[in-house]
């Protein structure tokens, strides 16, 4: 069945609405998807807590006709919202795969199949082209992907694929805790920062200090980055973004740099007045 009204409790819900020429669907989002797609502010659309903290009463004022929620959130907040009579979709991606699908289904849903199926050929296509670039490196650099600091938490499965596409291996689980010494015990050569919800102002300097990490290769050879939260954590078309972020950051003899990928600039420094005039500087 068709959806004429719907609200978005996640920016990807929306990004991939206006990326299948359907946004004029949208009649409520959330705060998070007014900061992805800035043009939204506009149009003036009912404002929602996000799928982790779903008002019911918000919602129902926007009158949507359905109600879709993706990754992260909570039952018991889907739950509240099913009471409401409102159909809800919920979606859990955990690969690439998945997220071509949901593509798929929200196209179906809002009548852009033929557009779905273009975004996803797009996609395929950009990554399979990175993963060709990158074949012939000789050497396959470890990379360390964190999702969040406190506590240290790995990035998702679809980051990981994107990291191998990129030429690189994975440090550790996706999606799974670790430590400060354990990451440091696997010595990797590159260290990507996208925490969740903090946009691009993880601060790499302080990371490095707390951590005692200034004897990793990777930070003496200043090759530790911050990469925009939406680019590796909104299961969205937007993903490519961030494979161009990771494979400049992997690969930059033969990967162009990204205008939003963040450096540390220079090697760490062990003293806090040191760390404090530290700098960062975009690269390219």
């Amino acid at each position: 069945m068709a959806a004429t009204r719907i609200a978005s409790l996640q920016p990807s819900i929306t990004l991939t609405l206006q990326a299948l020429g359907r946004l004029d669907r949208l009649v409520a989002c959330t705060r998070y998807c007014l900061e992805a797609l800035p043009e939204l502010a506009a149009r003036n659309l009912p404002i929602l807590h996000d799928s982790w903290s779903a008002d019911t009463a918000e919602i129902l004022a926007a009158h949507p006709d359905l109600v879709v929620a993706s990754v992260p959130y909570r039952l018991e907040s889907l739950a509240a919202i099913l009471k409401t009579g409102i159909p809800v979709l919920a979606l859990t991606p955990h690969t690439l795969a998945d997220i071509y699908k949901d593509i798929n289904l929200l196209a179906g849903i809002v009548e852009a199949e033929d557009e779905g199926r273009v975004l996803v050929a797009r996609m395929r296509e950009a990554i399979d082209l990175t993963r060709q670039r990158s074949a012939p490196r000789r050497r396959t650099p470890l990379v360390y992907c964190e999702e969040w600091g406190k506590p240290l938490i790995h990035s998702q499965h679809w980051v990981a694929e994107l990291v191998e596409a990129a030429g690189g291996r994975f440090l550790g689980e996706p999606g799974a805790h670790t430590t400060p010494e354990a990451v440091a015990e696997a010595n990797p050569d590159v260290l990507l920062f996208a925490w969740c919800g903090a946009g691009d102002r993880v601060p790499l300097d302080r990371v490095v200090a707390q951590r005692n990490w200034f004897d990793l290769p990777a930070v003496r050879h200043a090759r530790v980055y911050c990469i925009p939260d939406e680019y590796l954590n909104t299961p969205a078309h937007t993903l490519l973004e961030g494979l161009h972020s990771i494979a400049a950051a992997i690969h930059p003899e033969i990967f162009p740099s990204h205008p939003r990928l963040i450096q540390l600039t220079g090697a760490a420094e062990s003293s806090d007045q040191d760390l404090v005039q530290s700098s960062v500087s975009s690269v390219g």
